[in-house]
């Protein structure tokens, strides 16, 4: 009979299961597969916080199986623990050591010593922010200000370049985070990243989109010039509506050369509201930043004309369901899911609110600009 662990899993269970989570496959996929409940397979996620722990192995110094049961067999042969040492090729005190920890001479098995000795193990291990409280204050307080990892570890690489001690990766802080037996930083933490899951996934999971409809007069982002592909010039901003619940939206534009964010309060999704809130706020830009906009092809977007007439700016639209085709404002509207969670009413945000947050994005380091931040960005470029 396989060995089940304390979820009631086996070890063959368990691998398929990390192997089809880092697949990608959603928790109910994988307990489909698995033939269990969807609270099992998240059971076991949730231990390491969706990160795959690492494969366990034996220390080459660690008494194996077969040693125990050597001991076993001195035991019954009344032989002294010196005696069994000189067998094995151990000191004395290894012998002595592992006879006292489980019973004695009178209780001892090999079978439950060895079993005892791999759960003993188990023992986590302090990580770097444990041991270095100068960096872990200092990385506290930056996810505390709504830094990335990434943004935080390319950010130190820059503010220390001569102190290892004050550099680490990402992936480390990530873990530090989700895998709380380390101890380091607090989970409460975890709500200030952009996405704030509990667990963390290998890779994402591809959603599927119904199709849009048509609007009057498209033109297709294929005839967009190519000094908006390549990001050459600024002035070219991709746009969308996040949506809230009780029909309630915000428009976000985010220009395509600088990452700078703008999010807008529209009273709703009707085509007219949407161009006259986007026309009022787009006419205040600089004429060097009113070159194009690129939006998917919602009905919401279906007065375009009205919007180039009042802006002078032409709007260009995505192929259906291509969403990468705006992939930096799809990036944003991610972002911003940290600040106005799906399932929540966004009527009740004020203009004022909304410059507040889109100020925080454009005041924090992007790795795609290295590591300088939107604002200081389109400083440059309007100088």
């Amino acid at each position: 009979m396989a060995k089940r662990g304390r979820l009631g899993l086996s070890h063959k269970q368990k691998s398929e299961l990390w192997t089809r989570w880092k697949a990608g496959e959603c928790v109910s996929d994988i307990a489909r597969a698995l033939e269990m409940p969807g609270s099992r397979v998240h059971n076991v996620l949730s231990g390491t916080g969706g990160i795959v722990p690492a494969t366990r192995r034996r220390s080459s110094r660690e008494l194996r199986l077969e040693e125990r049961e050597e001991i076993s067999r001195g035991i019954a042969a009344r032989e002294s623990a010196q005696r069994i040492a000189e067998r094995l090729g151990r000191s004395k005190s290894t012998i002595t050591r592992e006879i006292a920890r489980n019973g004695g001479r009178s209780t001892y098995r090999a079978s439950e010593a060895d079993a005892l000795a791999w759960e003993r193990a188990c023992r986590p291990k302090q990580c770097r922010l444990a041991t270095n409280t100068r960096l872990r204050y200092l990385i506290a307080g930056k996810l505390s200000a709504y830094w990335s990892p990434g943004q935080i570890a390319g950010w130190l690489k820059q503010q220390y370049p001569t102190e290892p001690s004050m550099r680490l990766s990402h992936e480390t802080i990530y873990r530090t985070l989700f895998v709380q037996a380390r101890g380091a930083l607090k989970k409460e933490l975890i709500a200030h990243l952009r996405r704030a899951g509990r667990l963390r996934r290998p890779n994402g999971v591809a959603h599927s989109s119904g199709l849009r409809g048509q609007i009057v007069d498209a033109v297709s982002i294929r005839e967009r010039p190519a000094e908006a592909e390549d990001r050459a010039v600024p002035g070219h901003w991709e746009g969308d509506l996040l949506c809230g619940s009780k029909n309630s939206y915000i428009a976000t534009l985010v220009e395509r050369q600088t990452r700078f964010v703008m999010l807008i309060k529209v009273p709703g999704k009707d085509s007219a509201s949407v161009a006259a809130a986007l026309s009022k706020h787009v006419r205040k830009l600089p004429l060097q930043l009113r070159r194009s906009l690129t939006w998917d092809r919602g009905h919401e977007m279906a007065e375009h004309k009205k919007f180039t007439l009042a802006t002078k700016v032409p709007v260009y639209f995505c192929d259906p369901q291509s969403p990468w085709q705006r992939g930096s404002n799809e990036n944003t509207n991610g972002l911003l899911r940290q600040f106005f969670p799906k399932k929540t009413p966004l009527s009740g945000y004020s203009q004022a609110y909304l410059n507040k947050i889109a100020l925080l994005l454009n005041t924090r380091p992007r790795q795609t600009l290295g590591f300088k931040t939107p604002a200081q960005k389109l400083d440059s470029v309007l100088q």
